[in-house]
């Protein structure tokens, strides 16, 4: 009987051993997907658009989602390293980029605008030539920045500012007349300050000249890394534009542009 108990016992100290290997290896399979992000400015502060990109990539594939938070300039070399799967903070999918990173298929598609103080001279302006001899500034290591300020005529751009609420605090300040950024960062801008009034000059003759690699937003990642870039696809392809939207428009519901 003694003999019996004890071979019993030892069956069940061997399942449990077995049942708590298996769940150590299920723990263990469990992906943790770390997304590098400004998080700096609205629409993409800690609920902001692009965490809860990321928040519905990382639940789509069953990973848990780790947000790390760097500066715009330390973005590529993180996802270049490996110290990040990838980047998901409004990169467009540039030449140069690409020449860097790999990039997802797009997951936003940015229209570019301007802000100007609501009492200013140029608060009326209908395209680019009435922006004319204005004095200027955006974000550093943008399109807005590098692309779009060159294409007034006749400006006078300043230095490039280190983030999109550096920049608006020139314009606030009345450093600058105008600033040129894209529509969900202006968008929040003027519905936490009515003294700032956004211009889109898009549909016009006279409006900022872009081209697909300026305007699609896509993750980037590091180069090679096929398995990641295709299982985020395969999420971004089962969305539309209007889900983008939808979300975006949430995003900057939730948190208008803070200092």
């Amino acid at each position: 009987m003694k003999k019996r108990t004890r071979r019993t016992l030892s069956i069940a100290l061997i399942a449990g051993m077995a049942l708590s290997s298996a769940l150590t290896a299920s723990a263990e399979e469990t992906k943790t997907l770390r997304v590098a992000m400004e998080c700096s400015y609205a629409p993409d502060y800690a609920y902001g658009y692009d965490v809860m990109m990321a928040k519905h990539i990382a639940d789509e594939l069953g990973y848990e989602l780790e947000i790390v938070k760097l500066d715009w300039d330390s973005l590529v070399p993180a996802v270049q390293s490996g110290n990040v799967d990838c980047v998901i903070a409004g990169q467009s999918i540039t030449s140069e980029r690409l020449e860097m990173v790999d990039f997802t298929e797009p997951y936003y598609y940015a229209t570019i605008v301007t802000l100007v103080k609501a009492d200013s001279k140029y608060a009326d302006a209908k395209g680019l030539s009435d922006l004319a001899g204005a004095t200027c500034t955006s974000q550093q290591n943008t399109i807005w920045y590098d692309n779009c300020l060159p294409q007034i005529p006749d400006a006078d751009i300043l230095p490039a500012q280190e983030s999109a609420p550096a920049m608006t605090m020139v314009l606030k300040s009345g450093g600058c007349d105008l600033v040129v950024t894209d529509m969900p960062t202006a968008t929040a801008a003027v519905a936490s300050d009515d003294s700032l009034k956004l211009l889109d000059f898009n549909g016009t003759a006279d409006d900022f000249e872009v081209s697909e690699e300026d305007i699609n937003i896509g993750i980037s990642l590091q180069k090679g890394n096929t398995e990641l870039l295709d299982a985020i696809n395969s999420v971004l392809s089962e969305m539309t534009v209007e889900d983008f939207t939808k979300m975006m428009d949430e995003a900057i519901s939730v948190q208008p542009l803070s200092e």
